[in-house]
């Protein structure tokens, strides 16, 4: 067994993250980046992934990204992606499946806010289910598949600290709407998404045991981004660290789940919220 740092060695690894031109997408590439992988960045349009890779290149130069199209909820597009590094020697050995909707929670005038459970549209629900749960089982159907015949492989499913509580709706009320059915409130479907996506990790980790697959998840809190200071300042009442996370806050997490460093943990969701959970 080498030193402890060399756990988190993954020179000679190929990771593939979804959804990789997301503010989240980015530090997931970098983070595995940093630790020597390959990474190959997806997203839904080949110019998307292109873009990230482009800001990511600024960020290090000498990062080995390789861009490339998939539409997560489509069997075909996936099936295609694999294909494609197929075809250029590329095995997969890390997949993290980050792709997702997330919906913003904004005011508008009407007799029921769309966002609110019993007025919730369900081609919107039926949409952001494909992308953020149906998609992570279909990549994890593909890549995982392939790494279960080779008897080694990574999977990490980005879920949210919104998959182990509820959102507290008090965070989005707007002072200014007197309507009880007019007030926004975070949908239904983020937290299914999140929850499912731990569900889907536990299946997962059993699933492949035997086959030398680990799967695990992290539920990350809220990341600080510029959002509406009282929205900022409700939330952080609820932390007890009394802050949202910096959005490099989570890169050491993910190095530590997609690395040999955390060689004997599969099945697991580490939760890192600041504390949020835990009142």
């Amino acid at each position: 067994m080498g030193p402890p740092s060399s756990r988190y060695d993954l020179t000679g690894r190929t990771a593939l993250v979804t959804g990789a031109g997301g503010l989240l997408g980015k530090q997931h590439v970098a983070a595995l980046t940093e630790s020597g992988a390959r990474v190959v960045v997806t997203d839904l349009g080949l110019a998307q992934a292109e873009a990230a890779v482009a800001a990511l290149k600024q960020a290090s130069p000498l990062a080995d990204l390789i861009a490339l199209e998939i539409n997560v909820t489509s069997l075909d597009s996936v099936r295609a992606a694999n294909e494609q590094l197929a075809d250029r020697n590329i095995i997969v050995d890390i997949l993290v499946n980050n792709a997702a909707i997330d919906p913003k929670v904004t005011s508008a005038p009407g007799l029921m806010h769309s966002s609110r459970f019993e007025a919730f549209p369900v081609p919107q629900w039926q949409t952001e289910i494909a992308v953020g749960l149906t998609g992570a089982m279909l990549c994890a159907q593909v890549f995982g598949g392939e790494m279960a015949k080779r008897g080694r492989g990574v999977i990490l499913n980005i879920a949210s600290d919104l998959g182990v509580i509820a959102p507290d709706q008090r965070l989005y009320r707007q002072p200014q709407v007197t309507r009880e059915e007019e007030q926004p409130v975070k949908p239904v479907t983020y937290s299914v998404i999140k929850h499912g996506l731990i569900g889907l990790t536990k299946y997962l980790a059993t699933y492949w045991a035997d086959h030398g697959v680990r799967v695990n998840a992290i539920s990350p809190g809220g990341v600080f981004n510029n959002q509406d200071p009282a929205f900022v300042e409700r939330l952080t009442r609820l932390i007890p660290m009394g802050r949202m996370a910096d959005v490099d806050e989570y890169r050491a997490a993910v190095q530590f789940l997609c690395s040999d460093a955390s060689s004997y943990m599969t099945g697991q969701n580490l939760v890192m919220d600041g504390g949020r959970s835990v009142w």
